[in-house]
């Protein structure tokens, strides 16, 4: 019997996202992702859809017209929520704080010791009811990378 190889997946290369208003999503991801956690923007044209893209250096975040104007159900089979990971817990108190200061409603930066001893998260939603999420880089997951 001949030995498969597996590849090892080496992270997430972009994550595309269906808005109801590309002008209003873009003012809201602008202070999120531009503002608030440092990616960088470029637009481009698909198939003659406008499209809008954050990145930094590990992945980027794709806004593209929605062909509907459906709401997501967060307990409906689909995306639950997306969470993006800073270092510190002192980082997601400080993303928190310059989320509401841009006008978002963000929730308190936290400890949730239900989820991990070291978890600390804000919470809020995107102008189309998608639910994001930031939280600290938790000790169980430094130890997963170092000691795969």
């Amino acid at each position: 019997m001949t030995e498969v190889t597996k590849t090892e997946v080496i992270g997430i290369d972009h994550i595309y996202i269906a808005v109801s208003d590309l002008s209003r999503a873009e003012i809201f991801y602008d202070r999120v992702l531009l503002d608030t956690l440092g990616f960088r923007k470029n637009k481009f044209t698909l198939g003659g859809e406008p499209h809008i893209q954050y990145f930094n250096r590990h992945f980027g975040y794709v806004l593209r017209p929605s062909g509907t104007k459906a709401n997501p159900d967060a307990l409906s089979p689909g995306l639950h929520h997306l969470c993006f990971r800073v270092d510190t817990p002192a980082d997601v108190a400080a993303v928190a704080a310059r989320l509401r200061g841009a006008g978002i409603a963000a929730s308190d930066a936290k400890l949730y010791p239900i989820y991990a001893p070291d978890y600390w998260a804000t919470y809020f939603t995107d102008p189309d009811g998608i639910r994001l999420e930031v939280t600290n880089y938790r000790q169980e997951r430094r130890e997963r990378h170092d000691n795969w």
